[in-house]
């Protein structure tokens, strides 16, 4: 959230009903408004879309004539949760209180406030920040996947009695993903269950951007001013008044709404965006687990306007940010490198593990996905093109939405004639099949597999020893 719309927040209920004339309209800025948004799409969610695997698993292709699965590794965002907080829910009934006590309700408005009650009621039974029971499902569906898709590897593993090691960034959501994660693997192979670790606690790895390794981003996102200028030109333009202006008249009287300042206006119907946005993830507590039905408060423009914003905010502060810079993801090296070491050491005969399961937040996920290029996280903004999605790939809920992963598996050939074990590594990105960056070249044209040395070319790791922390080169 923007500094001024945190500040809204904070400040909207002491000023609900304010008697002062609106302030006048922001002038234009130089910013360019983003083109009409279609209908409604997944995007207007932002990185609180819900999970989908990307691939139906059988089109996988597979692996070429004497390789066979030795190795598997990943890194997941934690399933669907709550909000972390009341704060949203508190501001828009507090604000729909007033209207109700004034008489000042629309038709719709009178059906929204019970709805965003029961809503708010059902986060706190959940424990805000906690996995819905949307978010278990997906994490322990997503195990189920993995070891179907590897059977053989996992059969390797409990021949072999090779260990099943599980880290979390430590913070709740993603423990509770963690353990789940563990429990649908066991679920899924018996056999497996005395194999997996007791899930370990790795800040530096899995949280980095709170660790000591993200303290260059912390300031970034303190102090920078053309992050905050940036940030305000976007968010705070005509279009952004207006579409506050229409979220709330389906909700409130005119005359009610015309009472609020310009800024409490654009938190409030942020708030009711933030509502909005949430309530997939917590489509399992709604009455039947039929849905909330919060998409009918927002029209589908206003909808994937604030998604829009709410991708703005996460770009310059998470993704690949300002060409030319890489404060907000070169921190991720912590991860993609500990990626390397641990099929590095697997090629070494170094490690007992058969596979590495990681799990973390978008915070972690979104800088990865730049640092790595993966698709939709190739291209900065510069200072005369802002981010706008007419011309930059870029989505939250496509990048990072809640339980989104990136997976590696490792498959060997064994050398011949004194030769050397060969091995290849495929990449899955939300479960589909993900080339990796430009200039790393597959086995052959449109496979889906690579060369572990080729990998190590491409990405700059002039040593390869297990253990080894070495600089890899930015993308963007």
């Amino acid at each position: 959230m923007t500094p001024a719309l945190a500040l809204g927040l904070a400040t909207l209920l002491a000023t609900l009903l304010a008697t002062a004339p609106a302030a006048p309209a922001v002038a234009a800025t130089n910013t360019p408004t983003p083109p009409p948004i279609p209908a409604l799409t997944r995007d207007s969610y932002g990185t609180k879309a819900t999970y989908a695997p990307g691939q139906n698993a059988r089109t996988y292709q597979r692996p070429p004539a004497g390789f066979t699965p030795v190795f598997t590794e990943n890194v997941s965002r934690h399933g669907s949760r709550a909000a972390t907080d009341g704060e949203d829910a508190d501001l828009v009934l507090a604000l729909w209180e007033k209207a109700e006590a004034a008489g000042r309700l629309t038709a719709k408005g009178r059906e929204f406030g019970p709805k965003a009650r029961a809503l708010q009621n059902a986060m706190s039974t959940v424990g805000y920040g906690d996995l819905s029971g949307r978010g278990r499902r997906e994490i322990h569906d997503t195990a189920v996947r993995m070891q179907r898709r590897l059977p053989g590897l996992f059969r390797k593993i409990a021949g072999e009695k090779e260990k099943i090691d599980v880290v979390s960034s430590g913070q709740g959501r993603a423990v509770d993903s963690a353990n789940l994660y563990a429990a649908g693997l066991a679920q899924a192979d018996p056999a497996l269950k005395p194999l997996i670790g007791p899930t370990r606690t790795d800040v530096d790895l899995l949280y980095f951007h709170k660790a000591a390794g993200g303290a260059a981003y912390r300031e970034y996102i303190a102090h920078d001013q053309r992050l905050a200028s940036t940030l305000k030109s976007i968010t705070d333009q005509p279009a952004t008044h207006r579409a506050a202006r229409d979220v709330l008249k389906k909700l409130f009287k005119g005359d009610f709404v015309d009472r609020l300042s310009d800024a409490d206006r654009v938190a409030a119907a942020t708030a009711v965006y933030n509502l909005y946005a949430i309530a997939p993830a917590m489509s399992d507590e709604s009455p039947g687990g039929r849905g909330w039905g919060m998409e009918r408060f927002m029209s589908r423009r206003d909808a994937a306007w604030f998604g829009y914003l709410s991708d703005v905010e996460d770009f310059y502060e998470k993704g690949p940010g300002f060409a030319g810079s890489d404060i907000t993801y070169k921190m991720a090296d912590v991860l993609l490198d500990d990626f390397f070491e641990q099929v590095e050491a697997k090629r070494a005969g170094a490690s007992d593990l058969g596979a590495e399961l990681r799990f973390t937040h978008a915070e972690e996920i979104i800088p990865l996905a730049a640092l790595m290029g993966l698709p939709g996280s190739t291209q900065g903004a510069t200072a005369e093109r802002p981010y706008t999605y007419a011309d930059n790939a870029w989505r939250g809920a496509s990048v990072a939405p809640l339980g989104s992963n990136v997976q590696w598996d490792v498959f060997r050939k064994d050398g011949k004639g004194g030769n050397a074990d060969t091995y290849l590594v495929r990449m899955l990105y939300n479960e589909k099949e993900t080339a990796f960056k430009t200039g790393c070249h597959p086995i052959a044209k449109n496979s889906a597999f690579y060369d572990l040395d080729e990998l190590e070319r491409c990405f700059g790791r002039t040593d390869s020893a297990p253990g080894a922390r070495d600089s890899l080169t930015p993308t963007p």
